[in-house]
């Protein structure tokens, strides 16, 4: 496969994202920990079936300690820092924040051996980030200097997930089998965190079992390993800029389900992301 089609299929993983904040609506009243923990012991099980049926799991064994240590950390540490920070901070100034991620990955890449930061994937990136900043404004109630501690945490989040993203690149030659061990790890460090800090509570419908296992086989199970894939042997910066499509089609899929109302708000950040997205593709062309 060429670096392209590594790119596209780290692409996937933003389509799955997309689909997130839709199911997890669905899967309400169940708390978020306790929803991790179905979800990443859902994704890692598929995962499980997938190394037996392949005969993969002796991959498991060549991979260091520390890469699992790694990725677990990234998984679980960006959940249960998006989670803590949702709780003590307004969700759309937090979620501002946490979606920091795709422009600290273009510009903490330029760091990695053989990568070069182009002037159109930083501008790219810029642009991008406002398109997603006019999706989550639309639900800004204003500055509370009470939830600074909840604002910190969402800055963590964002510098976790996008420092676990490029470090993943440095670890090119470990298999992407290794996921299965990061959410199975993180699905039992959710539960440990579900009986600490929540009360146990149920999908009470059909759908609601629905969007779990939704989650869990998409948005928190198989986006996982695509993006692990695409992070390893795919254009990174350019993965980074177009990560800022999620919030774009997630809002889409909101209101393609009658949950949110079409805006000319939505319109003008499917615009800027995409202009964003084709400037850094056009400098990694020029690379």
């Amino acid at each position: 496969m060429s670096k392209a089609s590594y790119t596209a299929v780290g692409f996937i993983a933003v389509l799955l994202w997309a689909l997130l904040a839709l199911f997890t609506v669905g899967s309400a009243p169940v708390p978020p920990f306790l929803l991790n923990a179905l979800c990443f012991a859902i994704g890692g099980g598929i995962g499980v079936i997938w190394l037996l049926a392949t005969g993969g799991l002796s991959q498991l064994r060549s991979v260091p300690l520390r890469v699992y240590l790694i990725g677990t950390a990234g998984l679980f540490g960006y959940h249960f820092l998006y989670f803590s920070a949702l709780r003590i901070a307004p969700a759309a100034e937090a979620g501002l924040i946490a979606y920091l991620w795709p422009l600290l990955i273009v510009l903490f890449s330029g760091l990695l051996p053989g990568e070069h930061l182009k002037r159109g994937h930083i501008i790219g990136a810029l642009i991008g980030f406002s398109g997603a900043v006019l999706i989550v404004a639309q639900g800004m109630t204003g500055f509370n200097a009470d939830a600074l501690p909840g604002y910190g945490l969402a800055f963590l989040c964002a510098l976790t997930w996008s420092g676990y993203s490029v470090v993943s690149r440095s670890f090119g030659a470990v298999p992407t089998a290794s996921v299965v061990v990061f959410c199975l790890a993180t699905a039992i460090l959710s539960g440990g965190a579900h009986v600490v800090l929540e009360e146990t509570i149920w999908p009470t419908t059909a759908l609601g079992w629905l969007s779990v296992v939704g989650l869990g086989v998409g948005p928190v199970g198989i986006a996982f390993f695509v993006w692990d894939v695409g992070v390893k042997k795919g254009d990174i910066q350019l993965l980074g800029v177009a990560s800022y499509a999620a919030p774009v089609l997630s809002t889409l899929a909101l209101v393609v389900a009658g949950i949110a109302a079409p805006t000319w708000t939505l319109l003008l950040a499917a615009v800027l992301i995409t202009g964003g997205a084709a400037l850094a593709a056009q400098a990694s062309r020029r690379r």
